[in-house]
């Protein structure tokens, strides 16, 4: 159940149409996600999360459109996040995730959740190798 209520008439707001604007522009689509329409009961916040989340997804960079929803599917199971699990995993699938490959991320997801539990329990000491030098 949603803690918040998104706003009826959400592009009455003039911030709000502008990001939504700017979403479909981006994703070349009219469909703007529940994501978004929740988060335009605050413009302001709508406008900040659209900014980091666009340039972290939509600008190219040097790691390819399909990994980064890749990780960033992982990183939503990971913090227990069904709605992001769902809808990186959707658009990982879009950019070509094939099946094998998502399961190759979820056994991938599992086997670090297992060790990094193992290891905060055992709290073993940093190898001075792994440590990054300046």
């Amino acid at each position: 159940m949603a803690t918040v209520k998104p706003p009826a008439d959400p592009e009455a707001d003039p911030r709000v149409k502008a990001v939504f604007d700017d979403i479909r522009e981006t994703r070349g689509s009219d469909f703007v996600n529940n994501v978004w329409r929740y988060l335009a009961f605050d413009p302001a916040l709508l406008e900040e999360v659209w900014r980091d989340v666009k340039a972290v997804l939509a600008i190219p960079s040097l790691i390819d459109p399909k990994t980064k929803e890749m990780i960033y599917a992982a990183v939503s199971i990971a913090n227990a996040c069904d709605y992001c699990t769902h809808s990186h995993l959707a658009s990982a699938r879009a950019k070509g995730m094939t099946a094998a490959e998502q399961a190759e991320l979820l056994r991938i997801v599992a086997t670090a959740a297992k060790t990094n539990h193992i290891l905060n329990a055992i709290r073993p000491p940093i190898d001075a190798a792994f440590l990054a030098e300046d």
